[in-house]
């Protein structure tokens, strides 16, 4: 995704998202989402589970893989954009956490944390959406009820902890009281937020250059606290 986002321009990226603030917006969603999917890693590599759909294919196992192997593995994933619809998605195991659900869960919080506060349709649709998401995973047994408890719980503490330190300017500096500074990411954390003011505007704006009505009108104006 990092290297997707790279081959984007400015301009490109300023069409792909309408918040005003949209460079703070992805520099947090993508160091959060790395963070996500580096503990889903380790869980992966800890915890293993039968798989949820007897009927779901998996790869023979093999006592001789090689590094090859699984490279070619990788990339026969990767060509099917890890869904198994295309029939490129062989590997078993990946349960605990639900990835799924945490980009439904993280889509969400990010449309209602980012969003004008009088776009409730908006963020009622958002949650419409996502629930239906999770329960479409539970009921085709992409996974089982404890990935998806495991994949909120962990997104939306990691969500309300991060934007609980980048919204106050005491809490991104290292003290003996911030206990929270102790996190392993924090380092990071102050990197990414070093030039943002704790207040960040919540307010869209046309992302595109045409009807110039919309170009100048104003969307949103109130600000994160």
């Amino acid at each position: 995704l990092f290297v997707v986002i790279l081959h984007f321009s400015h301009e490109q990226v300023k069409k792909l998202l309408p918040n005003s603030s949209r460079w703070i917006l992805l520099r947090r969603v993508f160091l959060m989402l790395s963070l996500l999917y580096l503990g889903r890693c380790v869980c992966m590599l800890v915890t293993q589970v039968p798989v949820a759909d007897p009927t779901y294919f998996c790869s023979p196992k093999s006592n001789n893989t090689t590094f090859g192997d699984v490279l070619l593995r990788a990339l026969r994933l990767f060509s099917g954009a890890g869904l198994n619809i295309f029939g490129k998605h062989t590997f078993c195991g990946d349960y605990i956490f639900s990835g799924h659900t945490l980009i439904l869960v993280m889509t969400y919080l990010v449309v209602k944390e980012y969003s004008p506060r009088r776009f409730w349709h908006l963020h009622l649709l958002t949650w419409l959406v996502s629930a239906s998401g999770i329960l479409c995973i539970l009921l085709s047994r992409g996974h089982y009820s404890i990935d998806v408890v495991i994949a909120y719980f962990v997104t939306t503490r990691l969500f309300w902890l991060y934007h609980t330190l980048a919204n106050s300017a005491e809490l991104k500096e290292y003290s003996v009281t911030n206990l929270m500074s102790r996190e392993c990411w924090f380092s990071l954390f102050r990197y990414m937020e070093c030039n943002v003011a704790p207040s960040v505007p919540r307010q869209f704006e046309w992302p595109l250059s045409w009807p110039r009505c919309f170009k100048s009108a104003s969307l949103g104006g109130s600000r994160l606290r």
